[in-house]
């Protein structure tokens, strides 16, 4: 039997052991619970100290290091019994914990440096200071941590109506419903003049090109600047450096353009129609050997709670929703990007469907695993859990960046996953034999794919994807914004790419499409939107400036982020 210092670790490895296995019980267990009891991998300090002091640090998930809730009792301050979200401003340089003894405190450690901080101190406790600034994120501790806020997240006029229509009048989705399909089809179809025998200047070789049947060049509507071309004329399938934006790039096409020996295979996809074959489409690649990805959830969306859609044995109405919860509280969602990564920020786009949306009405997959709903992961914290059989664009805490299907295997990553978000079933993935990418097999299955829209599988709409792509070993993420398409239309386009998995991320609007790149001048940011209109959406300063969406104020749909690495 081993004694001392060495059994002393044995106990303390058993104890740590014995807590996640609980906690990883109440993970599982199909109950109502806290969104703190679905954190499987959470830790907890308590401490006590003079005066009435009490103090519970939770991490929530000690290897992404990146959120916490501190809960206080300090009746010299006012404190009692409130709970604060907290947010590291720099989870990969401070470890956050708990001191106790005669003086309590939170202790940031980086490389042998350490600073104490007592934010519930004095009369005036930091903590109700930051939380009176109405701020989205309070700086606390001398800025190494934020207080997340409560604030309302921006939607536009559309939005709004289309929730109240949902929320509070009979028959509100039908409703929707018939406004989609009588005003918005096609209502964002761009089609691009096609310049016969035109110069379209300067290509980027990094991605190669598309498999196209010629090489038209098209005169795109697009809001970047590219360098080697001008006037917006590009090579169809072609890619181009976006100007002051080292590692991005841009790309256009139309699905007709696609070579017939895609565009023409038989048994994967529905044929393309005429409008759709002719629809613009334009995309942006990333390389990611100079990128870091990230989530954050908006204000209001994605719920937690159940989706209208699942029947039979696909919902449980013994709970508030398909994982036990259908508030985040004592966790504030501010749908706004984290101030310490505002000078690194390259890129957003908006994230994907709504949950009433976010799970199934069809097919089988309505009626287990609660339907299907998408799951979703911000800072390593899971606010509704990734199911198997979905799409998933995730990042784990060493970086890597994948999109997969997800199976019940893949479970054993998720102590490990600090972003994922989840949206339907695949537009391609890899073939099992060649690992080439091929439409996925729900393509032209309606509701089998829960693409929404006609249940003729006719309805063509604005939509917006996103794919992975490996050239000679580099990594790259493309995003592409379809002017009007279908799944199908979609499917063959990543495939002329040669996208190794592609998903769906939203659809009907530009408010649920958009997507902006950011350069820097004296004045700050500078947004540039993939479409022009995009800018709409954005925010202005009375000289007229812009305050991008998701960087410069909240919003309440969510969104992925690019930034630079250091």
């Amino acid at each position: 039997m081993a004694t001392g210092a060495g059994a002393q670790a044995t106990d303390a490895s058993a104890d740590r052991e014995a807590r996640l296995e609980r906690q990883w019980e109440q993970y599982e267990v199909d109950t109502a619970k806290s969104v703190i009891e679905l954190q499987p991998f959470r830790s907890q300090q308590r401490v006590n100290g003079p005066d009435g002091l009490s103090a519970e640090l939770i991490t929530l998930n000690p290897a992404v290091n990146a959120w916490f809730v501190l809960n206080v009792t300090a009746p010299g301050g006012g404190l009692q019994g409130q709970s604060f979200h907290l947010e590291n401003a720099d989870p990969d340089a401070w470890q956050i914990t708990l001191r106790g003894g005669d003086d309590p405190a939170l202790v940031f450690e980086d490389d042998g440096a350490r600073h104490l901080c007592r934010p519930w101190d004095g009369a005036q406790p930091e903590l109700l200071e930051a939380q009176r600034s109405g701020l989205p994120y309070a700086p606390i501790c001398g800025q190494r941590a934020y207080l997340r806020n409560r604030v309302s997240g921006s939607r536009t006029n559309r939005e709004a109506v289309a929730e109240f229509l949902r929320d509070n009048v009979v028959f509100g989705e039908s409703i929707v419903g018939m406004i989609k399909g009588a005003f918005y089809e096609d209502a964002f179809m761009q089609s691009s003049e096609t310049i016969e025998g035109g110069d379209s200047g300067r290509i980027a070789d990094s991605l190669g090109r598309a498999q196209v049947a010629n090489d038209p060049v098209m005169q795109i509507y697009s809001g970047f600047d590219l360098s080697g071309t001008a006037g917006g004329r590009m090579e169809a399938g072609s890619w181009y450096a976006v100007e002051d934006a080292p590692g991005i790039y841009a790309s256009a096409i139309q699905p007709g353009m696609i070579h017939p020996d895609i565009l023409n295979r038989r048994g994967e996809t529905n044929n393309l129609d005429y409008v759709e074959r002719r629809a613009d489409v334009y995309l942006v690649g990333f390389d990611l050997s100079r990128f870091e990805v990230g989530y954050e959830v908006g204000t209001d969306h994605p719920r937690l709670g159940w989706s209208s859609r699942p029947h039979g044995g696909g919902r449980n109405w013994n709970t508030p929703g398909p994982d036990g919860i259908d508030r985040a509280d004592p966790l504030v969602r501010v749908g706004m990007l984290s101030p310490s990564l505002t000078d690194r920020v390259a890129a957003t786009f908006t994230g994907g469907f709504k949950r009433d949306h976010g799970a199934f009405k069809y097919d089988a997959y309505a009626t287990y695993n609660h339907g299907h709903h998408y799951g979703f992961i911000s800072n390593g914290v899971v606010l509704s859990k990734l199911q198997p059989n979905l799409s998933t664009l995730y990042v784990l805490d060493d970086g890597t960046i994948g999109m997969k299907t997800w199976t019940e295997e893949d479970q054993g990553m998720l102590p490990h996953i600090r972003f994922a978000r989840q949206n339907g079933v695949a537009l391609v993935h890899p073939d099992p034999e060649t690992g080439v990418g091929v439409p996925g097999p729900r393509v032209r299955s309606w509701g089998g794919g829960n693409w929404s829209g006609s249940a003729n599988a006719d309805l063509r709409t604005l939509r917006a994807g996103a794919c992975m792509r490996t050239v000679e070993g580099r990594k790259f993420l493309i995003y592409a914004y379809f002017s009007t398409a279908t799944p199908s239309a979609m499917a063959r386009t990543f495939q002329a790419y040669g996208c190794d998995y592609a998903m769906l991320l939203d659809m009907n609007s530009q408010e649920h499409t958009y997507m902006a790149l950011y350069t820097k001048s004296e004045d700050g940011l500078v947004p540039h939107h993939l479409v022009s209109r995009m800018s709409s959406i954005d925010h202005r300063r009375r000289d007229g400036t812009p305050i991008p969406r998701f960087v410069g104020f909240s919003d309440n749909r969510d969104f992925f982020y690019l930034v630079r690495k250091d």
